[in-house]
């Protein structure tokens, strides 16, 4: 038997295979294209007879592992892709300190030959899809954050009391009202009748002449810089501009995201679930289509986590652990090893979990009493739920309110 290890790179990758003993028989450079595929399938063709005999093992480096990856999978070599952290582990083992292509690779290969890396497997394709759509949302919704602290940082230079005016700054009748207005002293100076039209046309008559008073008023007695305004007015109006296009963009992902649940509902017809629903996720009360959707692009395949725990891992929401001899760390933080995507995901259904899921919010509030910070409790929440998560998902079983439901095992905070 032989072990490759492939030490991946943008342009060229470094093969390095071993045999059982650890001695090192090949040891060579390829490009990352399909003459240098091609490179690799020849050298290999002398050391055996066919793909069963030998194992490849490479990070997950970027997105770069991808296109090899796939390669080998179709020809029949198995592969297995490790997390980076594993691979930094193992340097540490070697008593001389360096970091090259060459010994990258070699270590990836002893990795597999020490039989600590197991063969990964591709999800289907309407998974790599959700994953793909869920994890670009989540980017632009980054964006779109970002933005927005810009365009508040602007609003404190020049017009400090505008959040006053709105309950959200990023309501649609402010942000038209910014785009048409963003120096306030044109607020200021704006007649009444014309700016209560205004906000009656954008707010669909929720708002008019009161409002309209009170914008004016404080525009007025603005505590805001006059000092180049016209870059900061132009600044302004773009930022805004950029949050609707990319909002936009935001409503587009979700609509294939639906379209994509859709085509994961065809899938598995036997599986019954309530009008609506496209998943079994959906009905825990708080995941929706679009939460349900990141999970699923995540996790991939549910069967392949032995248990509730190593979900709970591999979406990074455990706690570290320190402990040596006598000494036992007390202060241990959520590990946060995991797909951001996931975790974020899992938060924010945790946040509403425990609003909407009775258990849930009892839990929640017990944590709180015992002197937990919100975070703490809201993270042993996401916890209790990803086990629910994992209970319901594996069993193909949709969430049932009055189930007594309780995850095996304690779970500490």
């Amino acid at each position: 038997m032989l072990f490759g290890g492939i030490d991946v790179a943008k342009h060229n990758h470094e093969v390095c295979v071993l045999n059982e003993s650890g001695d090192s028989i090949l040891q060579m450079p390829i490009a990352n294209s399909n003459q240098g595929f091609g490179k690799l399938m020849k050298a290999i063709s002398r050391l055996i007879t066919g793909p069963a005999e030998i194992v490849f093992c490479m990070e997950a480096t970027g997105h770069y592992w991808l296109p090899l990856f796939c390669h080998l999978a179709d020809v029949g070599y198995r592969v297995s892709v490790v997390n980076p952290i594993q691979s930094d582990s193992l340097r540490n083992l070697y008593i001389r300190k360096s970091k090259t292509d060459k010994k990258d690779s070699f270590i990836l290969a002893d990795l597999v030959r020490l039989g600590r890396a197991r063969e990964t497997r591709l999800s289907s394709e309407t998974t790599v899809k959700l994953q793909n759509l869920s994890r670009m949302r989540f980017e632009f919704v980054t964006k779109v954050g970002v933005l927005k602290q810009q365009v508040l940082g602007i609003l404190d230079r020049i017009f400090p009391e505008y959040s006053k005016c709105f309950s959200d700054v990023f309501i649609r009748t402010s942000r038209e009202l910014l785009k048409q207005y963003p120096d306030p002293s044109e607020l200021a100076e704006v007649d009444l009748t014309e700016l209560s039209s205004f906000l009656s046309e954008q707010s669909r008559g929720r708002l008019g002449m009161e409002r309209a008073e009170k914008i004016r008023t404080l525009a007025n007695n603005t505590f805001g810089i006059n000092l180049a305004m016209d870059s900061f007015t132009l600044e302004l109006r773009l930022l805004l501009e950029q949050i609707d296009f990319i909002s936009e963009q935001i409503k587009v992902i979700e609509e294939a995201i639906v379209q994509v649940m859709e085509e994961l509902k065809r899938q598995d017809p036997q599986t019954q679930l309530p009008s609506g629903c496209r998943h079994v996720l959906e009905t825990i009360p708080g995941i929706g289509t679009t939460l349900a959707a990141a999970i699923i692009g995540e996790v991939g395949d549910i069967k392949r986590f032995p248990n509730a725990r190593a979900l709970v891992a591999f979406a990074g929401l455990d706690a570290t652990v320190k402990a040596s001899g006598q000494f036992e760390g007390t202060r241990n933080r959520m590990s946060k090893r995991g797909s951001p995507v996931l975790r974020n995901s899992l938060w924010l259904a945790a946040v509403s979990a425990r609003r909407h899921i009775p258990e849930m919010r009892a839990f929640y509030e017990t944590k709180l009493s015992e002197g937990k910070h919100v975070n703490v409790a809201t993270g042993a929440v996401a916890r209790k739920l990803v086990h629910m998560i994992y209970t319901l998902w594996k069993t193909n079983r949709i969430y049932e309110p009055n189930h007594q439901w309780s995850p095996p095992g304690s779970i500490q905070g």
